[in-house]
Parts: C-alpha cells; sequence; structure tokens
C-alpha cells in the first residue's frame, strides 16, 4: 500500500500503482488540512467574501459575483461548459495517473476541497474505474481544463468511465459499484480541473516508457554491434571517462558488460580502423539521452507533488491568493526535452538498421535477404524505420515555442504543455517500431555470422526474440512481425538491467 500525501510521491511509487495495481491510501495528517482548507471556504462563502473561483465567474468572468444561491450551481456550470475536448481519448492508464495525481494535488490541503471529494478519487484509483478523456483541448495554461474537466464530470456522475475492461455511462458503473454521485460545492469544481494533471500524466507515463526504452537500446545496439563485428576499443572507459559524463560512462559500460565473452566483437586493426559513427558513437548519443531522461524525471516528480490550482488558500483562510501555478510551463519544456531525446535513440537506430542492410557497408546478404533478388528481406523494414524518424522530426518540433490568446486575452500565454506530452508519447510509439525492427535485422544478421558466437547476454536476448519473431526464411509480411516485437518491447517480458561490472577492453 502506498499513502499519500502531497509531499513525496514518486515515479517508481507511480509506476506501482498504475502498472502494479498497488493500492493507496491518504495519510491522516494530510486530511487534516483537507478539512482546515474546505472550512476555510466554507467561512469565506458564509461572511459574504468576494473571492475568486468560489463566487465569482472565471477567467474574463472573474469580476461577475455570483449569488450564494447559485454558487454549487456554479461548479457544475463550470466542469459541464469545460467538458469539450476532443478527438481520440488518452489511454486507460493515463487517465489513471491522472486521478491519482489530482488526489495527490488536493492532499497538500491547499485547494479548499471536502474529505468526501479526495476519498471517491481514492477509491477510483483502488476499484480501477477510470474516467474516459479525450486528449486534445488543453493550451496548457489555466491548467489543463478541458481534460481535467471530463475527469470532474465522473464525480458528479456524469460522462463516461473505463471499468471492468469497458468503457461504460458512469451511472451504470457507480451503480454496481453503490456510488452516489456528488454534488459539488463552492471552490471545489475549479479546484478538480484547474492544474497540469493531465500533462503530467502523460508525462510520467512517457517517463517510464521512454525510461525503458534506452535500456532496450543499449541492448539492442550491442547485438547490432556484434553482428557488424564492431570494434570495442570505442568503449574503453578511458574514452568516456576523459569526457566525464556518467551517463555516457554508463552506456559504455552496459554495451561491454553485454558483449564481454562475444566472439564477434573486434579490436582497432583486426577488421578495419574505426567504425560508423552510429555504432562508435553509441555511449555518446545514448549517454545524452539518458541525460535528458534525468532532467526529466526531476520536473516531473516536482510537479506530481505540486499545487497547481487556482486560488490557493493559505493560513488556514486568513490568505486567499490568486496566482498562475496552473502554468505548465516547466512540464510542457520538459516534454519538449524528451521529444527531442527520444527522436534521437530512433536516428541513431534507423542508421543502425542501415548498415545490416546495405550490402555496400558489410559484408553480409544484401538487406538479409535469404535469396537476394528473387526475394527482397529487410529492404523495405528500413523504408519503415526512416518513414518513422522522419515523421518524429516533425512531432519534435517544440510545443512550448507556441502561445495563442484565450478568455478574451485574460489568459494571454500559454504553455501547450499537453500538446508536448502527448507529441512525446507518438514519438516513443515511433522509436519502439524503429528499435524493433533494428533487433529483427541484427538477429537475421547474427544467423548469419553465427549465433554461438555471440557473446551469452546475447544468446539469451537472441533466443527470447526468436520466440516472438521467426527467422526470415521466406519473405512474408513483416508488418506484424514489427508489431508483434514492438508489443513484447512494451511490455517488460525480458529483464534488461546489467550486471553492473568493467570490462577492460
Amino acid at each position: 500500500m502506498i499513502q499519500l500525501n502531497g509531499s513525496d510521491l514518486t515515479l517508481k511509487q507511480m509506476k506501482s500503482i498504475i502498472y502494479g495495481k498497488e493500492i493507496i491510501a491518504i495519510n491522516p495528517e494530510s486530511m487534516k488540512k483537507v478539512r482546515k482548507s474546505r472550512a476555510a471556504v466554507e467561512r469565506i462563502v458564509s461572511n459574504g467574501e468576494t473571492v475568486y473561483g468560489i463566487n465569482t465567474g472565471f477567467g474574463k468572468f472573474s469580476d461577475v459575483r455570483i449569488k450564494d444561491e447559485d454558487v454549487d450551481n456554479l461548479q457544475l456550470h463550470l466542469i459541464r461548459s469545460h467538458a469539450c475536448g476532443v478527438g481520440e481519448n488518452f489511454p486507460a492508464v493515463v487517465s489513471k495517473a491522472m486521478v491519482v495525481l489530482r488526489l495527490n494535488a488536493l492532499l497538500k490541503g491547499f485547494s479548499g476541497v471536502r474529505p468526501c471529494v479526495v476519498e471517491r478519487l481514492r477509491d477510483m484509483v483502488n476499484e480501477n474505474i477510470f474516467p474516459v478523456i479525450p486528449s486534445q483541448g488543453s493550451l496548457g495554461a489555466s491548467g489543463d481544463l478541458a481534460p481535467l474537466s471530463h475527469l470532474a464530470l465522473v464525480l458528479v456522475g456524469e460522462g463516461e468511465v473505463h471499468y471492468r475492461g469497458k468503457i461504460r455511462p458512469t451511472q451504470e458503473a457507480y451503480q454496481k459499484l453503490g456510488y452516489e454521485s456528488l454534488t459539488l460545492k463552492a471552490k471545489e469544481g475549479l479546484a478538480l480541473i484547474n492544474g497540469t494533471q493531465a500533462m503530467t500524466a502523460m508525462g510520467v507515463i512517457n517517463y517510464i516508457e521512454a525510461e525503458r526504452l534506452v535500456d532496450q537500446s543499449d541492448w539492442v545496439s550491442s547485438m547490432t554491434l556484434e553482428s557488424l563485428e564492431g570494434i570495442i576499443d570505442a568503449f574503453h572507459p578511458a574514452i568516456h571517462e576523459a569526457r566525464g559524463y556518467p551517463e555516457q560512462m554508463e552506456v559504455a559500460e552496459r554495451v561491454r558488460t553485454i558483449t564481454s565473452d562475444s566472439k564477434l566483437i573486434t579490436h582497432q586493426g583486426e577488421k578495419r580502423v574505426q567504425d560508423a559513427y552510429s555504432l562508435r558513437c553509441i555511449p555518446q548519443v545514448h549517454g545524452a539521452s539518458r541525460q535528458s531522461l534525468a532532467y526529466v524525471k526531476e520536473k516531473l516528480e516536482i510537479e506530481m507533488n505540486a499545487a497547481t490550482d487556482n486560488p490557493l488558500i493559505f493560513d488556514d483562510g486568513e490568505t486567499v491568493v490568486s496566482g498562475g501555478n496552473f502554468h505548465g510551463q516547466p512540464i510542457a519544456l520538459a516534454m519538449d526535452f524528451l521529444k527531442i531525446a527520444v527522436a534521437e535513440i530512433a536516428n541513431i537506430s534507423e542508421r543502425r538498421v542501415e548498415r545490416l542492410v546495405n550490402p555496400q557497408l558489410n559484408d553480409l546478404p544484401g538487406f538479409l535477404s535469404p535469396d537476394p533478388g528473387l526475394q527482397s528481406g529487410a529492404m523495405i523494414m528500413q523504408y519503415v524505420a526512416a518513414s518513422l524518424v522522419s515523421e518524429n522530426k516533425t512531432l519534435a518540433h517544440p510545443a512550448s515555442v507556441d502561445s495563442i490568446p484565450s478568455s478574451a486575452n485574460q489568459e494571454d500565454h500559454v504553455s501547450m504543455g499537453t500538446i508536448g506530452a502527448r507529441h512525446a508519447y507518438q514519438i516513443i510509439v515511433n522509436a519502439q517500431k524503429v528499435v524493433s525492427i533494428e533487433m529483427i535485422c541484427a538477429m537475421q544478421a547474427l544467423e548469419y555470422r553465427g549465433i554461438s558466437l555471440a557473446s551469452s547476454s546475447i544468446q539469451r536476448l537472441f533466443a527470447k526474440g526468436r520466440e516472438v519473431v521467426p527467422s526470415i526464411t521466406e519473405d512474408r509480411i513483416f508488418s506484424k512481425d514489427i508489431e508483434t516485437l514492438s508489443k513484447w518491447l512494451s511490455c517488460d517480458q525480458f529483464d534488461w538491467t546489467i550486471q553492473r561490472k568493467t570490462i577492460s577492453s
């Protein structure tokens, strides 16, 4: 069980909750803060004070005072009117992450919601019932208003949910669970939708997927290095220590360890003096992407524990301040950085695919074909990889450099962070397929070399890979192979960890 308190949620814990179905609980001290914050809101309402988000309109309507008898209706109108997301739905795991993160933010005790609201969010996570949320429509400032409004709809019994493997009307799922719909009170609608939880939830999934992908890329590139009889000297620890980047040194060590007992690996001067950059510079390129991931992780873990709604309530209600913590710029920049980092993993992978299939660049059968000329072999797989990396280049254009005014120019600078997070996810999906193509080609090349000559680690990966994708003995529909292997790679069905030990070159 993981206890949430609004302050120290980690990506490791998020992975356990989202994928491992870890049960969550609410920290009792955090619930005390929630109650104090709620008492402050109720005091403001009863005293007739005018405070943004409690008894005023929103955005450009912030100067409109709402009658006391309409305060509850204000919240319902807010979420209904703002629930106008469009496009494909976020994956269910992203919706689950969104609920966890919204709950964690409310537990900081600055938002003014009732305990029943946070308890309902907790129950949704533990019962695996998640809102159906369209992925398009957020500007990433005033928070993720449209996506989070679809989340808030579920609390009042409207909208749709993912439940027991199906999309169902919320009321249908509530009946099965014995839930009553909530009636949102003053401040609660705004507290639920004013935040960065859509981009951050998508960012969490992106980070988890990207972290696994860079580990896999070290393994698959090591397989390619062996199948092309690459030169291990370029991975000598002294070279990487001389530059000083820890991540670069780590990648070089991983490759040395994976290939340590290979009979295919060569030394400089044996077959050639130098390898092409796509082989020789694996530590430098993969290492740089790992540096980017470290930056992204730092920003995500701050944002996962941040109060991002507006206004925020401090000092037991004595201080209620309107600010801009809902602005997604920190995550927008992090997602744009992640896009570039993962796109480069795919770029260099595609170049290694070219070296595997191009008979002018190796001594293997052309395009790894079982019968060159009559059969095309892996020829068009390289086309697909090239297409995917080119698509990634367009997706990698930074979303955060764009802005457009909204709400009658009251909200005149926005982050586009959710767009950046969505595009990062697509880049990761594309990159996974490119790495899958590289692995298919590397396995085929290893068969020509003699799999018994490969390192014991690569033989283990090869054996697992061949359970998923058979040898190319005749041309077939390779689309299925690419998709199947990509799905296998995305399911953590291999131990990608490396037993740390430095191997002298």
